[in-house]
């Protein structure tokens, strides 16, 4: 049977606990940096609206505030960078850091970067494969249905996919970010290895997602070759 089976128990449990490691890593980082006034005293808003000014995107891209924390993300139909209380209206060398990163999605877009348009175009299929890939691959393990358990790897092999490409699209957007808050003087020597850490801790979580995903794919493929 399927849950006595001791590589996916075992994978279970390095993703169990990898994922607490790695989003304990980001509370404390991100703890440690939101605690930090940045030197130029700017708030995570006015940073995202700075940056956008700068690449003649002011007039396109809205700047909003959004409930929770660590919530902030780029919405590309809206045209709307969305940022969580704690980075909206503080001073924190973590909130601007977290504000440029999600500004640079909103340059990713306008300048058609490519791996963000590839990630965009596997959404919807990834959006499937991610709820319904692993319970009918686990369905076809548990009934020896070879079919079902195809289809369940193909369907979450799509949502690996997306979560693979977003690797090169997060990197990619922290390197912007460092960028432009050089470029307008925004982040000092003094800030940017602050800055740097809250944006590395970040994209771990995605890494850790990936890693993670890519090991239970790798199992499901294996069994459906039994």
């Amino acid at each position: 049977m399927l849950f006595f089976d001791q590589t996916y128990l075992l994978i279970a449990l390095v993703a169990f606990v990898g994922s607490l490691l790695v989003q304990g890593w980001l509370r404390s980082t991100f703890g440690t940096w939101s605690r930090r006034p940045n030197t130029a005293r700017l708030t995570g808003r006015h940073v995202a609206q700075a940056i956008l000014r700068a690449n003649g995107l002011a007039g396109e891209v809205q700047v909003v505030a959004t409930p929770g924390q660590l919530t902030d993300h780029y919405d590309p139909r809206k045209r709307v960078v969305a940022l969580s209380q704690p980075v909206y209206g503080q001073t924190s060398v973590a909130a601007v850091a977290v504000a440029a990163h999600e500004v640079g999605h909103a340059l990713q877009h306008a300048r058609g970067y490519a791996p963000l348009r590839w990630r965009n175009a596997v959404l919807p299929v990834a959006q499937i494969g991610s709820r319904w890939g692993p319970m009918l691959a686990i369905l076809g393990l548990m009934l020896g249905a070879g079919g079902l358990l195809d289809l369940g790897i193909a369907l979450f092999g799509a949502a690996v996919l997306f979560q693979l490409i977003t690797l090169p699209v997060e990197f990619d957007a922290s390197r912007r970010a460092l960028a432009q808050m050089r470029a307008l003087g925004v982040v000092t020597p003094a800030d940017e290895g602050g800055s740097r850490a809250v944006l590395n801790a970040a994209a771990m979580t995605y890494v850790a997602a990936a890693a993670t995903s890519l090991m239970y794919l790798v199992y499901f493929i294996l069994q459906s070759r039994r």
